[in-house]
């Protein structure tokens, strides 16, 4: 599986790319034929008063299909594993409907 990370409104450290690789990997277990993974983080505003809001989408191609996920949280940690729980749930439902 191919994994495209893009960051918007900031500088991502090597740390937190071994964490979206860690998150979107771990997702095989559940559906092995994942072809590419587009994942995007970010700070969504630079305007808010309490601190910045991380963003975290991602978007998986499975054949003739696409499941997408998204998460807004304090930290980009927390979006990414929101989002991979929401991807997890969707993996599941798409493997039981295509079994053959």
């Amino acid at each position: 599986m191919k994994i495209n990370i893009k960051a918007v409104n900031a500088e991502l450290a090597p740390s937190a790319h071994e964490l979206i690789n860690k998150k979107i990997s771990g997702l095989r277990k559940y559906f092995d034929n994942i072809i590419e993974a587009d994942v995007e983080v970010g700070i969504t505003s630079l305007h808010h008063a309490k601190g910045n809001i991380y963003r975290a989408e991602v978007n998986l191609s499975v054949p003739k299909a696409i499941i997408r996920a998204e998460a807004e949280t304090e930290n980009i940690t927390k979006s990414m594993n929101k989002v991979r729980d929401i991807l997890k749930k969707e993996l599941v439902k798409y493997k039981e409907k295509h079994a053959s």
